[in-house]
């Protein structure tokens, strides 16, 4: 008798269709659960993982699984500072992420942290790093979303509101390209017949700013007609790159 869940999860390969697990809501232990089920569906080996982002982002909790750890981002030097300082790292590259050494159908898990909308050709990024996984293998991916009203704001606020945005210390402008979005993303993944198995929302960002944060985005959610949502300021995928052939993927 075939294999139902399979079967199923073939099907939606073929058509491009998400294929959610859960509900979107957010849940910080849900990168780490999703590893220790991939490291459990094989034992006795040693699983290899792209941290993509590492020199901005915090290391991916991998207990109790075995890994090398290879970590990439862009050459700027407050990312070198946060690179050295990560004592998980088995290796890293640093420079243009179009062009930064990433072996093809190597890695069984692609980390990337708030990265994608803070770097220009993201899709372009993007694919590399779908190349770079094993067939089967996990992209795991958390961003803060251009289209909320966080992100909104962050994109067009003069330095002096990001200031109030982002309280202590003021990133560089994100570039937040289209697909740096819950919208964006999916369009990424049913063009490229990837699967996407669960996604989560958080008012992380707006929640730690404080008050007058949660009232700017408010406001901007009101006068934009919730076209800028306020519900939520980032998002995490899991999405994984089907083991079937027919699949279509880089």
């Amino acid at each position: 008798m075939p294999n139902v869940s399979t079967a199923r999860e073939r099907a939606a390969t073929l058509r491009g269709v998400t294929d959610l697990r859960t509900p979107p809501t957010f849940d910080t232990d849900v990168f780490h659960e999703r590893v220790r089920e991939y490291a459990d569906e094989r034992p006795f080996e040693r699983l290899r993982v792209l941290d993509a982002g590492c020199g901005r982002s915090a290391p991916l909790d991998l207990h109790p699984a075995e890994c090398h750890v290879t970590g990439v981002d862009v050459d700027l030097a407050e990312v070198q500072a946060g690179v050295r300082a990560r004592r998980d790292l088995d290796a890293w590259h640093l420079g243009d992420l179009r062009t930064v050494p990433m072996p093809p159908r190597v890695y069984d898990i692609v980390h990337a942290s708030y990265l994608i909308e803070r770097i220009p050709h993201a899709e372009l990024v993007l694919d590399r790093f779908v190349a770079a996984l094993r067939p089967g293998g996990l992209m795991l991916v958390r961003f803060r979303d251009r289209d909320s009203a966080f992100g909104r704001l962050d994109r067009i606020a003069p330095r002096w509101l990001r200031s109030i945005l982002w309280q202590r210390g003021v990133p560089p402008r994100p570039v937040y390209e289209r697909v740096a979005s819950l919208a964006g993303m999916r369009a990424y993944c049913l063009m490229r017949g990837l699967v996407v198995v669960e996604e989560h929302t958080s008012a992380g960002r707006v929640t730690r700013s404080g008050t007058v944060v949660r009232m700017l985005c408010r406001a901007v959610a009101v006068l934009s007609r919730n076209r800028a949502t306020s519900a939520y300021s980032e998002a995490a995928m899991v999405i994984r790159k089907p083991e079937n052939r027919y699949a279509r993927i880089i």
